[in-house]
């Protein structure tokens, strides 16, 4: 059989390029007791990558020079070791290598039902991404009924997440994105009461006011940058904002600055919370077992960005930073 890994080649410097990746053809790996052999189907590439791309000190380890990348991804196994798994059975692992055919110990991985849902839907609402927006909208943001939710990179995977659960909350909700397109899909099949194109608006303060004229009770940030000012110059007070992700900043190679927050909160009393999802670890069932009654009862839709082939990883990794994704961007291996 067929094997490759995508490894970091090189640690980018600002944008990542093709040149920061390498496809390399390696041996199938047989499985030692405990372990099995399992073949990717889906891969999910995230923004949070790109800072494990670089060798600064962050909550999570780096990725390392000349060894594969590793992330979400469903797979099937083909060969078992171990009693708990037979061929055939498909699992996510968190994190699995770049590569499409891997030996991993059984205990790393967790059976899913092939019939419960898509499958990629474990690597979107059914997974992290869907975890991140219910963990840090709910515990952090605490929408109440008739309060606005904004959500910045609102059509991206986590946004259009956030975007529904404030729905389902009773919020009114306000969506930042950043193409016609993306925001005829957030008004029209999500039915956000508000969209803002931050490509075609000039003045982002003064269509954060219109888009919200009772002012910001709650500010999802997923992008941070000048989006992130103009939201802020429009918060209420006891606003929550949590911290998510921050984009639009990932590929600076400089520390870029901006207005001082620090008044705006303390005039507001306001709070500004960051958070990593594996903060929630020992809840995770809670979050599966919403975020799968929500969908069964159709109130949580899922759009998804699939790109088809293995080798197409670094180009779908790439293209986040230009926003080619409605929805979680998903690689399809075959």
């Amino acid at each position: 059989m067929q094997n490759r890994q995508i490894i970091l080649k090189s640690r980018p410097v600002g944008r990542p390029t093709g040149d920061n990746f390498e496809l390399k053809e390696i041996e199938v790996p047989t499985p030692a007791e405990g372990e099995i052999l399992v073949k990717s189907l889906y891969i999910s590439v995230d923004p949070y990558m790109r800072g494990r791309m670089s060798d600064a000190k962050s909550y999570v380890e780096p990725f390392k020079v000349g060894e594969p990348i590793n992330g979400g991804a469903v797979a099937e196994v083909v060969e078992s070791r171990h009693a708990g798994f037979s061929k055939g059975d498909v699992v996510v692992g968190r994190p699995l290598a770049w590569q499409e055919l891997q030996v991993v110990p059984a205990e790393t991985v967790n059976k899913i039902d092939k019939n419960a849902a898509p499958l990629s839907y474990y690597l979107g609402i059914l997974g992290m991404t869907g975890m991140t927006a219910y963990f840090g909208l709910l515990d952090i943001g605490k929408p109440q009924k008739g309060e606005t939710v904004v959500v910045s990179g609102a059509a991206g995977a986590v946004g259009t997440a956030v975007g529904q659960i404030a729905q389902i909350q009773g919020c009114r909700v306000v969506g930042i994105a950043g193409s016609d397109e993306k925001l005829r899909y957030l008004k029209d099949e999500l039915h956000f009461d508000e969209v803002i194109n931050y490509h075609e608006e000039k003045e982002m303060e003064k269509a954060i006011a219109d888009a919200c004229p009772d002012g910001v009770d709650v500010y999802f940030d997923n992008v941070g940058g000048e989006i992130s000012d103009a939201v802020m110059a429009n918060i209420n007070k006891f606003a929550r904002i949590p911290i998510c992700g921050q984009i639009s900043l990932y590929n600076a190679t400089s520390v870029p600055t901006g207005p001082r927050i620090q008044p705006i909160i303390l005039k507001k009393s306001a709070l500004m919370q960051g958070f990593i999802i594996s903060n929630y670890l020992d809840r995770f069932p809670e979050g599966i077992t919403q975020l799968t009654e929500w969908v069964k009862e159709g109130k949580l839709k899922h759009r998804e960005t699939v790109v088809k082939g293995f080798e197409k990883l670094p180009e779908a990794f790439i293209g986040l930073f230009d926003g080619v994704n409605t929805g979680k961007l998903i690689v399809e291996t075959k």
